[in-house]
């Protein structure tokens, strides 16, 4: 959460029903992200090549394009790891030959944010964030997710989509504007997206498939991309548990992305044509020590989750959502989803006159067309605070109000009913608002990726303890390592903590 967070001076949310939907289905959406897009823009012309001499003919694209800037900026940033970046260049250097653009020169960049996702430009430019490289275990997986991104640039998917939405949109427009027929239209309008996504599904194995076929040409194991498949249904579920929504990968008509077991089970027939399990090189030490120190989880510059608390040494606060809530920490606010979807919350800040009361700031109607009544000064706490009740026609709001260093932090809190214990644990939380303490400033450290070797007598739950969570540790420990159960551990292997 940044300190810009907030739309405008009055900051009106949205509306009732509708502004419990986005944000459940954002927080939901944040915490299970998993995936690709492949963004087929005019292409640009060439800029010079950045890569290093050890890595000839991996590097290319317009560097300073519109399409590059933004999906930077919406992924935190660039990351800075040249170690990281220079071995994933190297991938790239392999790749290419192997690729039906042998010619085309590709370069990556690590993306600052701590989802698993990636994603390519027709440039050449590869983006992979930090939290996929944590999440991959070996060389040969981020060759794999690598060479699934380039099948999507060499085979102009993001094109060939746009070309059938905008198709969509014609049939659509004829038959609500030029022909008079609204019912028509959206009749048209429901098939398409039944057909845009069955069409994106399809291209997601077509990637799938060509990817592959690159990484065995390569000399990687081509199962690499089963097994990385098969970490992010795993990270996928583990996440989803935490907020109760149960399994990640039933099957969605809608869905864009073909469900995590399909994939991998065309991934493993995939790699059966390039030869049995074992064949390939998946460069295993040498990936875990390109990734060994990299960043782990959210920014402290940004704010850091911490099971249900929430601290910000930047801005000098910490809070603590109610028991079962997970949280997401993003560029715009602070979401959580609990009780399996049934509650939501968020928290951002808007800049306040301190000449307008904090019940005022309530007053002012921050989620449009719900009406905001008993609106109460909390007394007794260390920073000013005000609450208020609101009620929609099918979801109750508890609001709260909190200034601190100029600003006024805004939190809403939302139920399908507002009972007495409910009440109770939102207004415990908006008063669990507080400046930050020299304790929790010394926790609000960066987490960063570690490789250990393992001694004798060590297990997944003596290397688990190691880790500073404080909810499944070694629930973490065992997807970070590709575990599906916990299994006697390798002296002398190395495997992936996190630690402060």
């Amino acid at each position: 959460m940044t300190r810009a967070a907030g739309e405008t001076r009055r900051g009106r949310i949205a509306s009732g029903l509708g502004a419990l939907a986005r944000w459940t289905a954002a927080a939901s959406l944040a915490l299970l992200a998993a995936g690709c897009a492949a963004i087929d823009p005019p292409a640009a012309p060439p800029a010079a090549s950045l890569a290093p001499a050890a890595a000839p003919q991996t590097t290319g694209g317009a560097l300073s394009s519109p399409e590059r800037k933004r999906l930077i900026d919406a992924f935190g940033g660039e990351y800075s790891a040249p170690t990281t970046e220079r071995y994933l260049n190297e991938i790239l250097a392999r790749l290419a030959p192997a690729s039906e653009t042998p010619t085309e020169p590709y370069r990556v960049t690590i993306l600052d944010s701590p989802v698993v996702n990636a994603f390519a430009l027709p440039s050449g430019d590869i983006f992979v964030t930090r939290g996929l490289l944590a999440l991959a275990n070996d060389g040969a997986e981020v060759a794999a997710v690598m060479a699934h991104e380039i099948a999507h640039v060499t085979a102009h998917h993001a094109a060939q989509r746009a070309e059938l939405e905008k198709t969509a949109a014609l049939f659509t427009r004829v038959s609500s504007q030029v022909l008079d027929r609204p019912q028509e239209g959206e009749q048209v309008e429901a098939r398409m997206k039944l057909s845009i996504a069955h069409f994106s599904r399809q291209q997601e194995f077509e990637a799938d498939k060509i990817g592959i076929g690159v990484i065995a040409k390569a000399g990687y194991a081509p199962y690499a991309a089963s097994r990385f498949l098969t970490s992010l249904g795993r990270w996928s579920a583990l996440r989803a548990s935490l907020i109760g929504l149960g399994a990640a990968d039933k099957p969605d008509m809608l869905a864009t992305h073909p469900s995590t077991p399909e994939r991998i089970a065309q991934a493993i027939a995939e790699a059966r044509q390039a030869g049995p399990p074992g064949v390939g090189e998946t460069d295993r030490d040498a990936y875990l020590a390109a990734i060994d120190g990299i960043a782990y989880g959210d920014d402290p510059t940004q704010g850091l989750v911490r099971g249900d608390r929430f601290l910000h040494p930047k801005l000098g606060f910490a809070f603590a959502a109610p028991q079962g809530f997970a949280l997401e920490n993003q560029a715009a606010a602070l979401i959580g989803v609990g009780e399996g979807g049934a509650q939501a919350l968020r928290l951002d800040s808007i800049e306040l006159s301190d000449s307008t009361s904090l019940e005022s700031a309530l007053a002012s109607g921050w989620i449009d067309g719900v009406k905001t009544s008993s609106i109460e000064t909390i007394n007794g706490g260390e920073l000013p605070m005000a609450t208020a009740v609101a009620q929609g026609e099918q979801w109750s709001f508890r609001l709260g109000a909190v200034r601190l260093g100029g600003r006024v932090y805004r939190l809403i809190f939302a139920a399908h009913t507002l009972t007495p214990p409910v009440d109770a644990r939102f207004r415990a939380a908006i008063q669990s608002f507080h400046r930050l303490t020299p304790e929790e400033t010394a926790q609000a450290r960066e987490l960063r990726l570690q490789i250990v070797e393992a001694q004798p007598g060590d297990t997944a739950d003596t290397l688990a303890r190691r880790m500073p969570f404080d909810d499944r540790a070694l629930a973490q420990f065992l997807v970070l390592n590709g575990f599906e159960r916990a299994e006697p551990l390798t002296p002398g292997r190395r495997y992936k903590i996190v630690a402060q």
